[in-house]
This record gives structure tokens, sequence and C-alpha cells, in this order.
């Protein structure tokens, strides 16, 4: 295809790779260190702002016919970002339905508003404050107790990586549009833009 991706951007992309596989998965960071998942979710957000913002630069930089704004294709930057993070969530959450991976990492929350659990089934949301543990019955007799609260399927664990992967995708799209904007040269242009090969 005849474009060069920068060394510092490869780096990026080969350190990202392997603190989410090697050490996410197979030395359990995500359980051990608390906030690894969330700083993944900030970088990739990040990462794919920059990989859409560099792909829709080099089409406009490539034609003669399309001239687009800096504020356009930041909004496109930002726009790929958020539909890569949310077709990731999408995985995680079929994976978790059809495999019980638990990629959508479970939470122990100790209120809850429910309108399932009123028990007057009013259709309100009825208030479970100061949660101490949950008892979970299986139809084979078994039992878990959740010492701590309530569990929490997946739903936290969603929409905070959605929303670091806002925060990504918004500070790139800042600095994209700043040097687009005000400046000829700079970090993003020269370190973290995917070129043409010339």
């Amino acid at each position: 295809m005849k474009i060069e991706f920068p060394a510092l951007f490869q780096a990026i992309i080969f350190g990202f790779t392997y603190a989410a596989e090697i050490l996410g998965e197979v030395d359990h960071y995500y359980v051990k260190i608390p906030g690894w998942d969330t700083m993944l979710h900030t970088m990739n957000g990040f990462l794919c702002a920059a990989i859409g913002f560099s792909l829709v630069y080099l089409l406009n930089r490539g034609s003669d016919n399309i001239n687009l704004s800096p504020f356009y294709l930041t909004l496109v930057a930002f726009c790929f970002s958020m539909t890569i993070g949310v077709l990731w969530e999408f995985f995680e959450f079929t994976m978790d339905q059809l495999f019980f991976v638990d990629m959508q990492k479970d939470f122990i929350v100790n209120n809850i508003g429910s309108v399932t659990l009123d028990p007057e089934n009013s259709g309100l949301p009825y208030f479970i404050g100061n949660i101490t543990d949950t008892v979970i019955n299986t139809a084979d007799g078994k039992s878990y107790t959740v010492a701590g609260g309530y569990l929490d399927i997946g739903i936290i664990d969603t929409m905070k990586d959605l929303l670091v992967n806002l925060i990504g995708a918004v500070v790139f799209s800042i600095i994209g549009y700043c040097t687009l904007k005000f400046s000829k040269k700079s970090v993003i242009t020269d370190s973290l833009m995917i070129k043409p090969v010339k």
C-alpha cells in the first residue's frame, strides 16, 4: 500500500499489544494491578484516533479534489476511535455470553436501584443500599456467596472502558486539530502519523 508506520508509532503499538496480551492475559495484570484495563482502554482510544486521523489525512493530502478541514479530520478520527471502542465492547460481551470467559470484569457494588427487585412490582426503581453480601443458589444445589456486596456483571466495566476510550480519543483529536491548524511540524506529524512511502 506504500505507507510507512513511523518507528515510534510501531513501538507504541507493539508495547500496547504486549501489555494487553502478555502482561494482561498471561501474567494476569488485569486482576493483579488495579487500573491496568483502564490504562489500556485509554491508550486504545488515543491510538485508534491516531490511526483514523492518519488514514484520512493521507487521503486528504494525496487528493487534488478533496481538501478537508482540520475540524473534519479530527472529527473523523474521534468517531473512528469510538467506533473501534464500541465494537471491542461488543466482542467482549459476545465472548462472555457464548464462552463465559469474563472479559467484562465483574465489579462488587454496595448500592443498586432496580425495577425488577421492587417488592410491590410498581415499575419504579427500588433502591437497595448498604449491601453486605449476595447469595447465589443454583439448580444443582450449589451455593455461592459474594462477599462485600452485589455482583455487577459487565455493565460498569463496559461503561468505564468506553468513557476512558472517549478521553483518549478526545486528547488525540485536540492534539491533531492543533497540529493541523497551528503548526506545520510537530511530534504528531513526525512521530505518530502514518505516512506514504516516498
